[in-house]
């Protein structure tokens, strides 16, 4: 064991003298400086910053909208733009993408809206939204490229990263720094810190994870055209089935009822899971196994490869609590759970848990809880 360290160390005659040279090298500069009547200060050395700054970032947000309505995803990654500085400049493109633009021209914190009207970004394909985000970030500098973590994101943003030769960093959570984001890996299990060395960062933000910025009443910033850019596509829009309903839409109800494979069929799941959910004014969910099994639609699937959902309260009836499904709704408030296996892993979650027949439980609780 080693209880200290002395140092025999002492200056050879060699390194006296340059140190000895040196000390008049820098009294001559001094001198210098002094007759000339300036002063500055002189580094030995130069470093170079690896890193970014507040003062660099320049954040360019693509703007998703719907009906003439900001989507409330957008107003989740506004919140996580606003943690890289106050430079940030919305993208809103449309075939008449006027009104978007001028209510997203009132949200605190944004410096410029860009405009690209054209009937080419109607339907918001990403062949023609890629290129456009491209080409502003090209023409205007731009550091950061957000979007919000929705199909409309997770479509676009990938294939502009690739036309600007950069990596995309997906789902954050959490902005340390204008280099380091967080994000979940492993369904949820584990989460990352990662450090992007690309000059320019592609991101697209959990809406779960950031609160909604709120859309003031104050008079707009300005706006001006965006950047013109290739709006050629492989890909033709063919038409859309929109399925209208009074129901709370489900990535921002306070209330979600979710059904899974144990309902054994679509009518049941239609006949148990709309009627429970109808009765607390709830949104549907469905676990991909009943969506895979054709129990419900694709649109309405919550776990990792469908909807993130973090509402008030998650009733989960008839799944079991995969580790996909858990992963997009762990982050409930309070969660419940109805299923006949005591040993079902979405119990181990649960606030509370209801071990019974779903057939027997929720038929009843749906009649308590109409009266």
């Amino acid at each position: 064991m080693i209880d200290s360290c002395k140092s025999d160390f002492s200056p050879s005659p060699v390194t006296e003298i340059t140190q000895f040279t040196i000390m008049i090298s820098l009294r001559r500069i001094s001198a210098q400086i002094a007759s000339k009547g300036s002063l500055f200060a002189i580094r030995p050395l130069l470093v170079l910053r690896g890193y970014a700054t507040s003062q660099d970032v320049s954040t360019l947000l693509l703007v998703e909208h719907k009906d003439k309505s900001i989507a409330s995803s957008t107003l989740n990654a506004f919140t996580a733009a606003s943690k890289l500085g106050n430079n940030i400049t919305a993208l809103v493109a449309g075939e008449d993408p006027g009104h978007v633009a001028l209510e997203v021209s009132k949200i605190n914190g944004v410096s410029k809206v860009l405009v690209a009207k054209d009937k080419a970004y109607e339907h918001g394909l990403a062949e023609v939204y890629a290129p456009l985000l491209a080409s502003a970030q090209k023409q205007l500098k731009f550091t950061h490229l957000v979007a919000s973590h929705s199909a409309f994101g997770k479509n676009i943003m990938p294939r502009a990263a690739a036309l600007l030769d950069v990596a995309q960093i997906s789902d954050v959570i959490d902005i340390e720094s204008p280099d380091i984001f967080v994000r979940p890996i492993y369904a949820g299990n584990a989460i990352a810190k990662v450090k992007s060395k690309d000059p320019i960062k592609v991101l697209t933000i959990r809406g779960t994870a950031f609160p909604p910025v709120p859309v003031g009443d104050q008079a707009g910033v300005s706006s001006e055209a965006a950047p013109e850019s290739e709006k050629l596509a492989l890909t033709e829009w063919v038409s859309e089935e929109l399925q209208k309903s009074d129901r709370p839409e489900l990535g921002t109800a306070t209330k979600v009822v979710s059904g899974g494979r144990a309902l054994k069929s679509r009518e049941n799941f239609d006949k148990l899971i709309f009627s429970l959910a109808d009765s607390i004014g709830a949104a549907v969910g469905g676990s991909r196994a009943a969506v895979d099994s054709g129990y419900c639609d694709n649109a309405i699937q919550v776990g990792q490869t469908g909807k993130v959902v973090a509402p008030e309260f998650y009733l989960a009836v008839g799944i079991s609590g995969a580790i996909q499904h858990i992963a997009g709704m762990k982050d409930s408030k309070v969660i419940a759970a109805i299923n006949s296996d005591p040993d079902a892993p979405i119990f181990q979650i649960s606030d509370y848990g209801l071990v019974a027949d779903l057939f027997t439980a929720v038929p009843e609780l749906t009649e308590k809880l109409k009266k």
